[in-house]
């Protein structure tokens, strides 16, 4: 083994242990909670929050998604709300006020109530195409 070969690796060594050094050094990246969906024995079942701009919402333990809207975010979390409730348990929902005037904020810009958010996501999800009203049939 020559002697510059030792001293490249050695240098090398120094180098990653300094960035190793450095990333500890570094604080961590500010997580804020701003929803959770409990049982009625505490047990939190999902949450909402917000780290680096974006919201992420998690589930059972896993983080299911993120994205920039608060108002998807929230009416997701609220959907799984729902879903728990249908199947017997009884759930508590609790938002920061900085997630519902986000969303609030966000749905109002649209033109839309909430409800009506969460019906149009709901469509969204589920892949269906709504049947228009009163629409007479095509013949070919």
């Amino acid at each position: 083994m020559s002697i510059q070969s030792k001293a490249r690796r050695d240098a090398r060594k120094r180098r990653l242990a300094k960035a190793r050094n450095a990333a500890a050094e570094r604080p961590s990246e500010a997580i804020e909670a701003h929803a959770e969906l409990r049982d009625a024995d505490g047990n939190l079942l999902g949450g909402i929050v917000r780290r680096d701009g974006e919201w992420t919402l998690g589930l059972g333990g896993r983080i299911v998604g993120g994205s920039d809207s608060a108002a998807r975010v929230l009416a997701m979390l609220k959907r799984a709300a729902v879903m728990h409730e249908a199947e017997g348990t009884r759930i508590q929902l609790r938002c920061s006020p900085g997630l519902d005037q986000a969303a609030a904020a966000e749905v109002a810009a649209q033109g839309l109530t909430f409800e009506q958010f969460e019906a149009q996501l709901a469509t969204d999800l589920s892949g269906v195409a709504p049947e228009p009203a009163d629409t007479p049939p095509v013949r070919h």
